[in-house]
């Protein structure tokens, strides 16, 4: 059977061009503002979340969620920005697993920070594909290292002159 030649080119062009920097950018948006929406949904309902959490770190439970919340803000700008992503990557991983321990506490009821079973295992995920794949090349941190290596090849130049 003789494939038609627009079908060859189609599936040539589509498997040979990708846009992976274009989709590290939306996953980066998306995960990120998905994670300023767990934030934000933490502070407005902090009054039902606080009485089924105990704290850390000598903490109020209160105190201890608006920590959360606010490491979890910043985090996710500087995923969303691409700008020192991989290290703003290992709180929210942290705080992801420490999420789910939560869910499956038997200590503590159903409902704290409203998520259900496997919703931080999803975070927890792209969080690792982020960790592994970088920023790309639509980031912050590509436009540094960029610059990085333009100085560091003007100042070998001058040092051979």
């Amino acid at each position: 059977m003789k494939v038609p030649n627009g079908i060859k080119n189609f599936f040539m062009y589509s498997a040979g061009h990708t846009y992976t920097n274009l989709s590290r950018l939306f996953l980066r948006l998306f995960i990120g503002l998905m994670f300023c929406l767990v934030a934000f949904r933490q502070i407005l309902h902090i009054s039902t979340i606080a009485p089924q959490f105990s704290g850390f770190l000598s903490l109020g439970a209160e105190d201890s969620i608006i920590m959360i919340a606010i490491l979890e803000l910043f985090c996710a700008t500087f995923i969303m920005l691409g700008f020192l992503m991989r290290v703003a990557l290992v709180p929210s991983i942290a705080i992801m697993a420490y999420a789910e321990y939560l869910v499956f506490s038997p200590e503590v009821s159903s409902g704290v920070f409203t998520f259900t079973p496997g919703y931080p295992v999803m975070f927890l995920g792209v969080f690792f594909f982020l960790l592994l794949a970088g920023p790309g090349k639509i980031s912050v941190d590509y436009l540094i290292a960029v610059n990085i290596e333009r100085n560091r090849e003007e100042d070998e130049v001058l040092d051979n002159v």
